[in-house]
């Protein structure tokens, strides 16, 4: 069953097209990943699905309801979540009151404080920083914290935009663990990665954009032996 459904969206800055009918579902419980170079339309395509960017036509339907139109703080009330590439974090704001940022939507203070322990037994570095500022943390730790915050509105859908990008290759495999371990909570994801070859592992099933334009698709063994893929991607 689609959790998300995406239908002909188009997307401009001004007078670029950014997005040209773009067309896909992501099934309920699943990785889902987005690949695409620089430029391709990856960012654009998950900031229009979380509402800070205006679609120009076509239609977004989340858990049966279209939110094409919707804002993000609606969006968020009804499980869907982005983590924005760059971590977007308030560095100065201790660890804590990032993550009470996070759960701006909620009123269940008793189960806020319960969450935030959870996400520090989940991340127990950031137990350890728990009263710095943000600002202060190493760069792995810092995106540790961006997805902790995300979880904290207790989405259905976290989109993740480059969540390894720029950070060491041992805090790389403890992110994409984490990231495992979140779908196993039930909660759908959407990626977007530079990391290909990591992330076709981790992945169910991968799209490929180029030039804002859908032009592959599929389970991610099968794009991992597309030549395509494999030249574009991974070097090979």
């Amino acid at each position: 069953m689609a959790i998300l459904e995406v239908k002909d969206l188009v997307v401009h800055y001004g007078s670029v097209r950014a997005l040209k009918g773009i067309s896909f579902e992501v099934e309920e419980g699943s990785i889902t990943t987005i690949l695409g170079s620089n430029g391709a339309g990856k960012s654009t395509l998950l900031n229009t699905i979380a509402g800070l960017v205006s679609a120009s036509s076509g239609k977004i339907y989340f858990r049966g309801k279209i939110i094409s139109d919707s804002i993000a703080e609606n969006n968020i009330r009804m499980g869907l979540c982005l983590v924005p590439e760059g971590k977007r974090l308030f560095p100065y704001l201790t660890v804590v009151d990032n993550l009470k940022m996070g759960a701006f939507i909620r009123k269940d203070k008793r189960e806020i404080e319960k969450d935030i322990e959870r996400i520090f037994d989940r991340f127990p570095v950031l137990r350890g920083r728990k009263k710095f500022q943000a600002g202060d943390l190493s760069g792995g730790e810092q995106q540790m914290l961006a997805v902790a915050r995300g979880l904290m509105a207790k989405p259905k859908l976290l989109m993740l935009d480059e969540p390894t990008m720029g950070i060491a290759p041992i805090i790389v495999g403890k992110i994409l663990e984490t990231i495992q371990e979140i779908r196993e909570t039930g909660v759908t994801i959407i990626l977007v990665e530079q990391n290909i070859s990591h992330i076709l592992d981790t992945a169910d099933k991968g799209f490929v954009l180029e030039q804002g334009r859908l032009v592959l698709e599929g389970d991610t063994k099968v794009l991992m032996n597309n030549e395509r893929v494999r030249e574009a991607y991974l070097g090979k």
